[in-house]
């Protein structure tokens, strides 16, 4: 009843939705068995796109979007401070979340997606923001009192604990609707909202404990 063309080439079109798993394994799946199992004549090719295809794009943006939003958080966290240590003790925070992020989809099943991506950029945000009020008041308790440094440390944290469990808190629950989400729009919250969840929980332990632990160390050897 119709000839598709396009690019001056006949067109057919073979459609399906993918359900229960991600679409990028699936479709790296399905290319390795045609490679395998079908020989097409010659003049014969086959195109992979709608999902897909927008998830190819995503992806190599996101390889952008992504180191980038690294360094400029590396970049302001060294322009705030004016010193490489907290900037770089700040940081950790980044690895500790993305570990917290990379283990909450590993126990739901939930495969890496462009959603469960920027899910990881905002968590970094909200880790980052955390180490900085802890950080903060740390140095500012440190310029206006003489005694010593492990004293400072553990009064900044009694200081900075509710303001931090808050800001994760509210963060977490935020997101607890659309981690338990089943209707329509779910393949999408589900991930964000399981990496932010996820990765505030250890980084919040991160920023309570090992963080002034780490600065600590560090300042003890500068003064040595």
């Amino acid at each position: 009843a119709q000839i598709s063309r396009e690019a001056v080439r006949r067109r057919v079109v073979v459609e399906l939705n993918v359900r229960d798993r991600d679409v990028a394994s699936f479709a790296a799946e399905a290319q390795a068995r045609i490679r395998e199992e079908i020989r097409l004549p010659a003049g014969y090719y086959i195109k992979w796109g709608g999902q897909f295809e927008n998830l190819e794009a995503a992806t190599r943006r996101l390889a952008v979007v992504v180191p980038l939003a690294l360094a400029l958080i590396f970049a302001m966290l060294y322009f705030t401070f004016g010193a490489l240590t907290p900037a770089t003790l700040i940081y950790l925070n980044v690895p500790f979340a993305a570990t917290g992020g990379v283990v909450a989809l590993v126990l739901r099943d939930l495969p890496f997606s462009i959603s469960a991506g920027v899910g990881f950029i905002a968590l970094f945000g909200i880790a980052v923001l955390n180490g900085v009020v802890l950080m903060t008041q740390i140095r500012d308790l440190e310029q206006k009192t003489d005694r010593p440094l492990r004293q400072i440390v553990r009064e900044a944290c009694g200081l900075r604990m509710r303001p931090v469990l808050m800001t994760a808190l509210v963060a977490s629950l935020g997101f607890v609707p659309m981690a338990l989400a089943t209707g329509s729009g779910a393949e999408v919250q589900r991930p964000l909202a399981t990496v932010v969840i996820g990765g505030l929980i250890t980084s919040t332990a991160l920023t309570l404990f090992i963080l002034p632990t780490v600065y600590t160390y560090f300042r003890g050897r500068r003064a040595q």
